[in-house]
């Protein structure tokens, strides 16, 4: 009997607390159940550490927690360290602001495919929104109801459709968008073994583009992409982006430019620090 496929859920996060409760209480009602949590905090405080010894102790699958000293925006270096201690063949990319509905993972799951990274979308919501979602929405599942979402301000046909899509309509619409499929670092699954061969972040870019960078090393070795945005389905909360600067999106342009252009597959700045 084929074995299911093991996950790996890399969720980056950074003091944000009661939206990563919310998360983690997504993953508790998931219809697949053949995954672990991996928690790549970027330098949260006490807070955080609290909310996820709770989530250990209450949950139905492993959580861990991997954490540095706060020291900026090192997103990029905090998912390198959870990607090289997953301890599952396939890695699922999300942020700690986004609640996966219920199939979430089994949508990932059935699409996985050797030589490909599945590329899925969110539904972003207004703080309002963000902040009324409670525990028993998440429990019942209503907050992905279009009507319920509707009825408290979501407005946007596209993000409506998204969740209102049945499985064939939601494979058309993948089919039909005009969005490139790509590495989106907020709904992203891909072979821990490839992201290991182009050796996973670049540790030089902060906040911009950093998620893209990384797939399209992952097009340079070969991959192609699958588009699933209208079937694996988050609702993504809001927050401010201090941490944006037209800085760091100026240096991480110049390096997505670069490896686009020399068709760069391995990056020096990675998982391994190796020489240029």
């Amino acid at each position: 009997m084929e074995q299911p496929l093991q996950i790996s859920v890399i969720i980056s996060t950074y003091n944000q607390p009661e939206w990563l409760h919310k998360v983690l209480l997504g993953y508790q009602q998931q219809t697949y159940p053949h995954f672990e949590v991996v928690i790549a905090d970027d330098g949260s405080g006490e807070a955080t550490r609290k909310l996820i010894n709770q989530h250990q102790k209450d949950s139905p699958f492993a959580i861990r927690h991997i954490w540095h000293e706060d020291n900026g925006f090192q997103k990029t270096a905090i998912l390198n360290k959870a990607t090289a201690d997953a301890r599952y063949p396939y890695l699922l990319f999300t942020d700690g602001d986004c609640i996966p509905r219920a199939d979430f993972l089994e949508t990932h799951a059935k699409f996985a495919e050797p030589g490909y990274f599945l590329s899925g979308g969110y539904c972003k919501l207004p703080m309002s929104l963000s902040e009324a979602i409670s525990e028993e929405d998440i429990q019942t599942q209503q907050c992905f109801d279009p009507a319920w979402l509707k009825a408290r301000g979501l407005e946007g046909r596209s993000q409506l459709r998204k969740l209102g899509a049945s499985p064939n309509w939601g494979a058309f619409w993948d089919f039909a968008t005009p969005t490139k499929a790509s590495f989106n670092g907020c709904n992203t699954s891909v072979w821990k073994a490839d992201v290991l061969a182009v050796n996973g972040a670049d540790e030089r870019m902060q906040y911009g583009g950093e998620d893209r960078e990384l797939g399209e090393r992952l097009f340079n070795l070969g991959l192609k992409s699958k588009q699933i945005r209208h079937r694996a389905i988050l609702l993504h909360l809001d927050h401010a982006r201090g941490y944006m600067t037209k800085e760091s999106l100026d240096r991480n342009q110049a390096i997505r430019e670069h490896t686009r252009k020399a068709r760069s597959v391995w990056t020096p700045y990675g998982i391994k620090q190796t020489e240029a």
